[in-house]
């Protein structure tokens, strides 16, 4: 048997499936394609997870759209984290050209523009389907994690997050959790400490910094009500077929804590509210994570931690994630090992640090014999990958160079006028368009404190009136004013409203740094 025979042997047992399954494309062979030689995925086993890599300009964002449009065709529904912006074209279909169909020609299979049943949705202020959620729904551990406190800091969240639950504060927003830090060191420092105990000003003080620091990168616009229910990713269209569901983060990209909490967000809830399913023929629910760098490259230990916990279990809830981005090493080796399906676009050595990270990157697909991968590495065309998937019994296929099927979506991102047409006819741009600022934890703080003033303003005045009464005239006792500005309560007050107008004051001067003790 020659070498070529055997490479079609080994492809043609290693790609066929019992279930259903996508095409990817075409195996090559020497560089040429092998026509008709399909190389396909099982549906199965998508809920295995994967990653998508690549050199920018190879075509992992073409390879991401085909595997969007495939699954949501088959019923799956489907979450995009888009940083660069360039996937909204998912909604409309494509456009055939010459090199298209000498393409679709040489895999085997049919290609028909379409277009999918999409969400533009938003974690910022941009226009779209708002993605939130309230600061009580995020919780303390995930808070800690996100805002890297150490275990005494966290211990203090943990007890706010009592305080409030005991005395029905309710935090939805940072401004809510921000005057709750803010009463516990000041005006409430006796109540809570009479219930909890003693509570460090310093640590309230490093907490406050570090929320306001989340707050900085455009957090506000994520936390607050109306929340997001995960249960509207799941929708289906009149055909049958899964929602794309695109959240366009590009104007984020460098705000990657801010990506960081609402990943690890959105991710937490999906696996706490989606029942368990167990070994199914076809996941749920497959999410795309574009330009995963920018998560683990800021994440913190503890971060890390979490999300692999969450990788690990989240695959029995019928969900896949995919992660894509530019190399494998990008990836820390705990995630990438329960990664099933690997596609490796071409990677460039211009550099001895480009040539040391190939070899690495080789590392992470099965020995082959039909192949240097090295070398194959750095060669493979625009659209061309090395492939490796699970099968259904979750053993891993042979690597095959593969010419990739070609979106049949369009390839390019929509108009804006493209845009406010999906908005206008979106159920859940309506449903999550409205803000809602009802009375919560600030508020009613706020209330509590004026309150106490006026009161003990109130006793001052009596206790002067009676006084004066009592006494003949002399020493001229103080005024109800120098009273209350004298009393404890109402020096504490003072100096909170101080502080936040000289950091307003020192933050519209851009003084206001990061570094810098203003509580």
């Amino acid at each position: 048997m020659s070498n070529k025979e055997k490479f079609i042997s080994d492809i043609t047992s290693g790609y066929t499936f019992q279930g259903s399954s996508m095409v990817l494309g075409a195996a090559m062979l020497d560089t040429q394609t092998i026509d008709g030689l399909q190389v396909k995925a099982p549906l199965k086993t998508f809920n295995r997870h994967g990653l998508i890599a690549g050199a920018t300009g190879t075509g992992k964002t073409k390879t991401l759209q085909h595997i969007s449009g495939e699954l949501a065709k088959n019923g799956v529904s489907v979450l995009l984290m888009d940083i660069k912006g360039d996937l909204s074209g998912l909604a409309k279909p494509g456009v055939t050209n010459p090199k298209i169909e000498e393409r679709v020609q040489k895999i085997g299979a049919a290609w028909a523009p379409h277009g999918f049943s999409s969400e533009l949705m938003t974690i910022s202020n941009q226009d779209g389907v708002r993605l939130r959620a309230t600061v009580s729904e995020f919780g303390p551990v995930l808070l800690s994690k996100i805002l890297e406190l150490n275990d005494v800091q966290g211990g203090v969240i943990a007890l706010i997050f009592k305080f409030c639950d005991n005395y029905d504060l309710p935090l939805l927003d940072l401004k809510d959790l921000k005057k709750v830090l803010q009463y516990a060191s000041n005006e409430g420092k006796a109540e809570i400490e009479k219930e909890f105990g003693a509570i460090s000003p310093a640590t309230v003080g490093t907490i406050l910094r570090k929320v306001v620091e989340l707050e900085s990168q455009g957090a506000e616009a994520f936390f607050g009500e109306t929340s997001f229910d995960t249960n509207d990713l799941l929708r289906k269209d009149e055909n049958g077929n899964g929602y794309i569901n695109i959240i366009r983060l590009n104007d984020i990209q460098d705000k990657p804590k801010l990506f960081s909490t609402f990943m690890l967000s959105i991710l937490s809830e999906i696996y706490q509210k989606m029942p368990e399913r167990g070994d199914i023929e076809v996941p749920e629910l497959v999410i795309f994570i574009d330009e995963a760098h920018l998560v683990f490259n800021e994440a913190s230990k503890a971060l890390l931690q979490q999300l692999e916990s969450i990788i690990k279990l989240i695959r029995s809830k019928g969900v896949g994630i995919f992660f894509c981005t530019q190399n494998p090493i990008d990836i820390p080796d705990s995630i990438l090992s329960q990664l099933g399906m690997k596609i490796q676009h071409a990677l460039r050595a211009f550099t001895a640090k480009d040539r040391e990270a190939i070899k690495k990157a080789a590392e992470n697909y099965p020995v082959t014999d039909h192949y240097d991968i090295d070398e194959t590495l750095t060669i493979l065309g625009i659209g061309e990958a090395f492939v490796s998937v699970l099968n259904e019994k979750g053993i891993p296929t042979p690597l095959v160079q593969t010419l990739m099927f070609p979106p049949v979506s369009r390839m390019d991102i929509i108009t804006e006028d493209e845009k406010r047409q999906i908005l206008s006819s979106s159920r859940l741009y309506a449903k999550y368009g409205q803000i809602i600022d009802r009375d919560s934890a600030y508020e009613m703080l706020v209330k509590k404190i004026e309150a106490a003033t006026a009161e003990e303003a109130q006793e001052n005045a009596e206790l002067a009136e009676r006084k004066a009464a009592q006494k003949p005239l002399g020493r001229q006792e103080k005024s109800t004013f120098e009273k209350v500005i004298g009393s404890t309560t109402t020096r504490q007050i003072g100096r909170t409203v101080a502080r936040e107008i000289t950091r307003g004051l020192l933050g519209a001067l851009g003084l206001g740094g990061k570094g810098k003790k203003w509580f």
